[in-house]
């Protein structure tokens, strides 16, 4: 069986439209955050969902020392974000804390992101080179309507909305 070239299937899944979400954890561990579009649900009774995070991302070793982690759903206005929580950036994204609250776990929550959804870490299944976070949601808040934040074709969309 041929192997497939990776730059290619990076370029093929360029094509699948996802959400842009912010992962973030807090606790023993400290607080950490990404940007990431391998976010989906798995089940709704009792909900759970799956956060895919490289192995080599900071926020890996913190999710697991943390046990606890949010998903916040960007809206099309918060795409500045996305840069203040890459590993180029040198700015602490969590520096304004009126953006930020937490609701049942300490992990932060996005003050006026479009949903946010609050988990315990439930079960990580190594692949290749990613962390697969089972997340149980203890806690959801759905905040204004507004255009979701979508990444396609290696550019970022509003989708939705008003």
């Amino acid at each position: 069986m041929n192997a497939v070239e990776t730059d290619l299937f990076r370029s093929a899944m360029s094509r699948l439209a996802s959400a842009v979400t912010l992962v973030t954890t807090d606790g023993p561990a400290g607080r950490r955050g990404l940007a990431a579009t391998a976010v989906t649900s798995i089940t709704d009774a009792p909900p759970n969902l799956l956060v895919c995070v490289n192995k080599s991302a900071r926020s890996n070793a913190t999710i697991k020392q943390n046990g606890a982690f949010a998903v916040n759903v960007l809206s099309e206005q918060q795409e500045k974000l996305v840069g203040a929580f890459s590993s180029k950036s040198d700015t602490d994204p969590f520096c304004e804390p009126d953006l930020w609250s937490c609701l049942e776990t300490s992990a932060p929550i996005l003050v006026d992101t479009l949903a946010s959804l609050d988990c315990t870490l439930d079960q990580i299944i190594n692949i290749g080179t990613h962390s697969l976070f089972v997340g149980h949601v203890v806690a959801v808040r759905i905040g204004g309507a507004g255009r979701g934040l979508v990444h396609f074709d290696r550019a970022f969309w509003g989708v939705g909305g008003q």
